[in-house]
């Protein structure tokens, strides 16, 4: 359907069009929806067919990776979103786990002997991380890393709980108040050794972040860019709202059971759907809380609205580790944010900023 992000991956994502829908169609030169990038009347711009997506998909940071731009001049729009790639790619660079040389792995490497330089961007996403980590009084905490290879939901999926001794023995290496970074020297430092960090619960949005600051800095003020379940709506589509879905978390086509209309803000969701396996009745998935070792047990799946995706990512998975009441409650206190909760009974929780705005298509799913 047009408008639509054909993922599988996704959980937050651009919703397809549909009657009634506070979507936009075309718009005329001059209109709203125009763009530095495009020129404007009297310009070469002029000349160029009516607004559309130009528009670019791809993997990176282990996931689904798309930029849309609501645009009149191809040419100009794709050297944009290659830069917009480009940025993305140079950030997973700096702070993947898979690659040694990355300036996480280094830091993890360097735990409890030494700090360790690392470029401007890792010391920044870092700090988010801890400011969530601090807000949600250690319910987000990127330390959880120390438990690597104890749970096992990615390529290597394995139907196996960890050892209980080994898990806590490693449970005790989860602090990010032993996080320690000196701006000024450039370097990130980790305690204790054996302990680990790992940004994959907030990198995706940063980087979403960087990836928009580069399309607005080409001169492209409206758009999408998605990583995963990770969404930035940008400025809006021709002066009226996009459209964001919410996945069903129990849906076996990847519907929505929500959509709403987004300008210029974020959408993230974090669900226990994207990587689990399920074992004697019960499921366990990747989102794991610090506190315990063990999968988070009150939520199926936390949508965050937020103005930056970065705080929406990073955001997501505390509210999803502190469930639905406490969760709410963070949520309540900070401005220009909204969550939709769908809680481990399958009730639906909606937070007061999105309340009159989200529209339940219907009811999710139930299921194990």
């Amino acid at each position: 359907a047009p408008g639509a992000v054909p993922t599988a991956v996704s959980t937050a994502a651009a919703a397809p069009d549909k009657p009634g829908a506070a979507t936009a169609g075309g718009t005329a030169p001059g209109q709203a929806g125009a763009t530095p990038g495009d020129g404007g009347p009297g310009s070469a711009a002029a000349e160029l067919p009516p607004y559309h997506y130009v528009e670019r998909a791809g993997e990176a940071m282990g996931t689904f990776i798309q930029v849309r731009l609501w645009a009149r001049d191809d040419e100009r729009g794709r050297a944009a979103i290659q830069k917009a790639f480009d940025e993305i790619a140079r950030l997973e660079r700096l702070l993947t786990t898979w690659r040694e040389d990355s300036d996480i792995s280094r830091v993890n490497a360097g735990a409890g002997v030494a700090p360790v330089e690392v470029a401007r961007e890792t010391i920044e996403c870092v700090k988010r991380s801890l400011e969530y980590s601090r807000m949600s009084e250690g319910a987000f905490d990127v330390t959880f890393y120390a438990l690597k290879g104890l749970w096992k939901f990615d390529q290597d999926l394995e139907k196996k709980l960890p050892d209980p001794k080994i898990l806590a023995d490693k449970r005790r290496l989860i602090n990010w108040r032993k996080v320690k970074v000196d701006e000024a020297k450039g370097t990130l430092f980790l305690v204790d050794k054996g302990m680990r960090m790992n940004l994959g619960g907030i990198g995706k949005g940063y980087a979403v972040d960087r990836a928009v600051a580069v399309l607005k800095a080409a001169g492209f003020g409206d758009g999408i860019v998605q990583a995963g379940g990770d969404l930035m709506l940008f400025g809006s589509k021709g002066g009226k709202p996009f459209q964001a879905g919410i996945r069903d978390p129990r849906s076996v086509r990847d519907e929505y059971f929500a959509v709403a209309p987004v300008t210029d803000h974020a959408f993230s969701t974090a669900g226990d759907y994207e990587r689990f396996f399920l074992l004697g009745g019960r499921r366990y998935h990747h989102i794991i809380d610090p506190k315990t070792g063990q999968p988070a047990d009150k939520c199926r799946s936390v949508t965050i609205w937020a103005p930056d995706a970065t705080t929406a990512d990073g955001l997501d998975d505390a509210v999803f580790i502190l469930g639905p009441e406490k969760g709410l409650a963070l949520v309540e206190s900070l401005p220009g944010v909204g969550a939709v909760i769908v809680d481990k009974k399958n009730k639906v929780w909606v937070s007061r900023r999105l309340a009159g705005v989200v529209e339940i298509v219907h009811a999710p799913t139930d299921g194990i």
